[in-house]
């Protein structure tokens, strides 16, 4: 089953407060950072000398390094997204690849030492913040998240936009829009591979008492937002294509409006009613917001292109929903960046820079020019139903790794030590 702890290192009346986090393209969850254990202690005698420090070796280079990226007990205020350094997001990412296929061993086949070593993480999501769980799939969870909130937090990077060299507005580069795309896609196979592959491995009541970061809605809305901001991207990219047609950016922004919905339907009903999953719920309404003005947006367009007057008539119903979105998304946008802890919008690019521009001028040229050529009865005042498309994006497939070399070492020399005892034993 696997013990389980879980302490708050402050009182209800004096807990400490995130700061401010900057620049925000991507929302990356409050990071998760492993809390020394020792090895020795519960594996001393039952493992090779070797393959304990190993371990220990391996998960201290990682309880060092996430130190330096997010909270400690002692440190108050996570470092603004602007703030991580490429290259140690990429040494993190890979010290917990490196560790990866040596923690399998202690889970591969029902592993007797699965429940010997007390796992130790601090959480900012959950109201208790540090949770010890004696069960190695809960490490294995962790390190998957973890390795999900670095690639968002590297997508981040890569989407604040910078001052060109052309000395005009700030902006991304090509380059960094198909680099996040890449990266979404990783992140949300790593959430995907969490919820399907290692949750199932922990008991109903073990997964109850997981911190709520590590809930499946919320794995799972993560996953989600992962593939709504990459559908994002790709539906930016068509916006600058001139080969793109309105049909290919309807069907874009109608996914991704699927994506969204999909992402609030799994943390709606989530207890997030601290700050990070407070933020993170504000996050998504924010999004599926501005994805429904964007869908709404091409879906007028594309019925405006109709000849009759009911086509036109619900074609401004189309551009009216997505004018009156457009105007919620903002709102929307301003709640998120006022929720704890406080954050900024980046100078705006890509879709939403396009549609701030298109949507109040073609929607109040396209129903001034309609109610001028139709009476009031041929305006629908609802909005028209969006097509339904089927979604393309899935999540990268990622796999466990299989168990480091270094278990069958020790697997053959149990064999050879057992054998030479009962040698002995007949001599």
């Amino acid at each position: 089953m696997g013990c389980f702890l879980s302490t708050s290192k402050d009182t209800v009346g004096n807990r400490r407060k995130p700061g401010n986090i900057g620049d925000v393209s991507v929302y990356v969850p409050g990071l998760r950072i492993p809390i020394p254990v020792d090895f020795s202690q519960s594996l001393g005698d039952n493992l090779s000398k070797n393959l304990v420090e190993r371990l220990s070796a391996l998960r201290t280079r990682i309880v060092v390094m996430a130190a330096q990226e997010g909270p400690t007990v002692s440190r108050t205020r996570r470092k603004s997204a602007t703030q991580h350094g490429g290259s140690t997001l990429a040494d993190l990412h890979q010290a917990l690849e490196d560790y990866l296929p040596v923690l399998m061993g202690l889970v591969k086949d029902g592993n007797h030492l699965q429940h010997k070593v007390q796992f130790v993480w601090i959480n900012q999501e959950d109201e208790a913040e540090e949770t010890a769980i004696s069960n190695a799939w809960y490490e294995v969870l962790s390190v998957l998240h973890l390795m999900a909130t670095l690639s968002l937090s590297q997508a981040n990077l890569l989407l604040l936009p910078r001052t060109s060299s052309d000395g005009y507005q700030p902006k991304v580069s090509e380059e960094s829009r198909r680099a996040s795309i890449d990266i979404f896609l990783k992140a949300a196979g790593y959430l995907d591979c969490a919820v399907r592959h290692v949750l199932p491995q922990l008991s109903s009541e073990l997964r109850r008492d997981l911190p709520v970061d590590l809930a499946e809605g919320v794995l799972r809305a993560l996953c989600l937002q992962a593939l709504g901001q990459c559908n994002d991207i790709q539906l930016g990219m068509a916006i600058d294509s001139t080969k793109a047609t309105l049909a290919v950016k309807r069907r874009l922004a109608c996914e991704m409006v699927k994506y969204w919905q999909q992402a609030q339907d799994n943390i709606m009903n989530l207890p997030l009613t601290n700050g990070w999953g407070e933020k993170h719920r504000l996050f998504i309404k924010w999004k599926y917001v501005e994805a429904k003005a964007a869908a709404y947006y091409y879906h007028g367009l594309i019925l405006d292109e109709g000849n009759t007057e009911k086509f036109h008539g619900m074609a401004v119903a189309a551009l009216q929903a997505a004018d009156e979105y457009f105007k919620e998304s903002k709102k929307a946008g301003e709640a998120f960046n006022a929720a704890p802890p406080l954050s900024r919008n980046p100078p705006l690019w890509g879709t939403m820079k396009y549609l701030s521009e298109k949507i109040p001028k073609d929607t109040s040229s396209k129903v001034r020019i309609n109610r001028d050529l139709y009476s009031h009865e041929k305006i629908m005042e609802t909005a028209p139903t969006l097509p339904d498309f089927a979604l393309a994006l899935k999540p990268d497939e990622f796999q466990l790794p299989p168990v480091d070399p270094s278990w069958n070492m020790e697997n053959m020399d149990r064999v050879q030590n057992t054998s030479n005892q009962l040698k002995g034993d007949r001599r």
